[in-house]
């Protein structure tokens, strides 16, 4: 109860600072400003906060790695592959057919992570993130030399650098679909506690492994495509999350599911309100904001593991 208190207090806060920072005309009218703009863009952070954060739940029990998050798979460079494709093929396709395309080429980028991390050692927890990174950056290498031929580098760099000041409303609703996301999650998530054990004992324990694991990594991918298309990329987010409350609360997934979204939630909001605040009136995106936070925090993790303690 305490815990949740903390949170609660600590998402109010960021909610009201929120509602009341940024830039506004003499003549704008204060209601249509909160109802158009200031509400949107709170919810837009809250919600893709919150998937980011319950998708690296799930990336971190399939690869029974706790250093590794969705930006760490590949799976935002292949979505920005899938949206280039789009682009390049069919450019009046509609956004719930972009978010689909996105959603299937996360999983394809996954899979071929999967794909590697099986051939890679287990002992030291800092092999399967590092292979990650330099993954995503190949893939993402890729996604610039072909932006860049064709002359979409400016819709590569939206996506690439998540930010919330163009989120009005009409131009965030696909997010709400993370609710629904998040609980089937919750009503899975014995299931995917299970998948942590590993495959040999999850079976063991009559759990369908194979499709436990699909189920998760489509709900990864199209949180992920749900969140790039709208706000664009955030890193960090499924890293920092899970691993502050699972310190602080434990490893009881199915209570820490909930307090698991709504920090990355507020983690993802306060990130925004601080871009906002630093420079004001311009504004620093909050993924500029994340990566500097979630980068100290990865560093920490990294040296705390306790395949890198010495001495």
């Amino acid at each position: 109860m305490k815990a949740w208190l903390i949170t609660l207090a600590l998402l109010a806060a960021l909610v009201v600072a929120s509602l009341l920072i940024g830039v506004a005309s003499m003549g704008d009218d204060p209601v249509w400003l909160m109802v158009v703009s200031r509400i949107p863009r709170t919810a837009a952070a809250l919600l893709a906060g919150a998937g980011l954060a319950l998708a690296g739940v799930v990336v971190q029990q399939v690869v029974q790695n706790r250093m590794v998050e969705p930006s760490f798979t590949g799976a935002p460079e292949a979505s920005m592959l899938g949206l280039l494709a789009v682009m390049l093929l069919v450019p009046g396709m509609a956004v719930a057919g972009k978010m689909l395309v996105a959603a299937a080429a996360a999983m394809v980028g996954m899979l071929g992570y999967l794909a590697l991390a099986a051939r890679l050692p287990r002992e030291d927890p800092m092999l399967l993130p590092i292979v990650g990174i330099v993954y995503g950056g190949v893939l993402g290498a890729v996604g610039v030399y072909i932006a860049w031929s064709a002359d979409l580098m400016q819709s590569l760099g939206a996506w690439r650098l998540g930010e919330f000041s163009g989120v009005m409303i009409g131009r965030y609703e696909w997010l709400w679909a993370i609710a629904a996301l998040a609980g089937l999650l919750y009503v899975i998530a014995d299931r995917i506690t299970i998948l942590g054990l590993g495959e040999t004992q999850a079976r063991s324990l009559g759990l369908d492994y194979a499709q436990t694991r699909m189920l998760g990594l489509v709900v990864v991918s199209v949180i992920t495509a749900l969140v790039l298309v709208t706000v664009g990329a955030f890193p960090f987010v499924g890293l920092v999350a899970p691993n502050i409350v699972a310190r602080w609360r434990g490893d009881n997934l199915r209570a820490n599911l909930p307090l698991i979204a709504v920090g990355g939630g507020a983690l993802l909001l306060a990130a925004d309100v601080i871009g906002r605040i630093v420079r004001f009136p311009f504004e620093i995106p909050a993924a500029t904001v994340i990566a500097v936070f979630g980068a100290a925090v990865f560093l920490w993790l990294l040296h705390a593991a306790p395949g890198r303690r010495h001495g």
